[in-house]
């Protein structure tokens, strides 16, 4: 598999990009060709740093680096030669199978609709988060972040497309499909949510019908569907809650020496429970609906999400989920 990994895209700069590139290599050996695509010199220097001279790595020089405060669309425009356009460009003339960047999110998606192209059938891209729940089974949150400002078609697209990723790539068939509301009766939610109710329920998929903020982490379903700017809003306040609660717990239990003995008993068990809701076990989220394979990571991603990022792309192109996806879509448009 041939991945471009957008190599000058993350917060602080392209070290834990290129730490994390050096950890896939060692451990996925389907990877053939890893190009990491930005200034030279400093990849040059942090590979030779990591002492790592694989031949698979092929570096991509570029002279231009999308910021954080770059619009998305504006970043494709007038930064050609950034690290995340020129990563794009591999995966449009195939010299890569699949994309993924730590950087600016809106740069990401912009790149790869306006380069890359819609799939037949869909208008809007969507990003698939996997989230925790306490029953040990994750699911999909769908859209995360990518179009903010949806129709009720591009919330049943987005039920379709998660429903494709959770039974090809999770393999969990028939998944269960809840679309994100105020309250789980059906006449709940806003004008968006009850018009998307009416499609999803229409469309032959395993609807349960609307599920609250209450019933996320409970596992009632395998799929929540949400807009771009509701669901990014739950995911990062959920990544956040589960860092502090962390922190509270570090610091009650080391209170005192009493407490101290008694977490140290039951460190295995904290352990485990921040295994599952660490994002970087993870790493990286699929942008399902575009004509290629993009999986958009974390900007403050480690070496490890990194590594993990690499994973989930190289699951997508072994999946085959955009052909899936295309093949959903045309079945649901032909029972119309």
């Amino acid at each position: 598999m041939k991945i471009a990994l957008d190599a000058m895209g993350h917060d602080d700069g392209p070290a834990d990009l290129v730490k994390g590139a050096v950890l896939a290599l060692r451990e996925l050996t389907q990877i053939s060709k890893l190009f990491l695509t930005g200034d030279s010199t400093q990849l040059e220097a942090l590979l030779k740093k990591e002492r790592c001279n694989d031949a698979r790595i092929e570096i991509v020089h570029t002279t231009q680096v999308v910021e954080m405060h770059d619009s998305g669309i504006d970043a494709v425009r007038k930064k050609k030669d950034s690290s995340i356009s020129r990563a794009v460009d591999l995966v449009k003339s195939g010299d890569a199978e699949a994309v993924v960047s730590a950087g600016n999110t809106g740069a990401a998606v912009a790149a790869c609709t306006v380069k890359l192209r819609m799939l037949p059938g869909i208008d809007r891209p969507a990003i698939a988060a996997m989230m925790p729940t306490e029953k040990g089974r994750h699911f999909v949150l769908c859209d995360a972040g990518a179009n903010p400002d949806p129709t009720p078609q591009h919330l049943k697209d987005n039920a379709f497309m998660a429903a494709v990723y959770c039974e090809h790539v999770l393999e969990r068939p028939n998944p269960t499909i809840g679309l994100l509301s105020n309250g789980t009766e059906e006449f709940k939610g806003n004008a968006l949510t009850l018009a998307g109710h009416a499609l999803i329920k229409a469309s032959g998929l395993n609807f349960h019908g609307h599920v609250e903020g209450h019933d996320l982490f409970e596992g009632t379903v395998d799929v929540v569907v949400a807009d771009g700017f509701t669901g990014n809003v739950v995911l990062k306040t959920s990544e956040a809650l589960a860092k502090s609660i962390f922190r509270l717990l570090k610091r009650e239990l080391t209170a005192t020496p009493l407490r101290k003995v008694g977490a140290l008993l039951c460190k295995p068990g904290f352990l485990a429970v921040r295994k599952v809701t660490n994002a970087d076990e993870y790493g990286g989220m699929p942008l399902l609906g575009i004509d290629g394979n993009c999986t958009i990571a974390h900007g403050g991603s480690s070496p490890v999400a990194v590594k993990n990022a690499l994973r989930a792309a190289c699951s997508s192109i072994q999946h085959k989920l955009n052909p899936h996806i295309v093949e959903a879509v045309q079945r649901s448009h032909d029972s119309t």
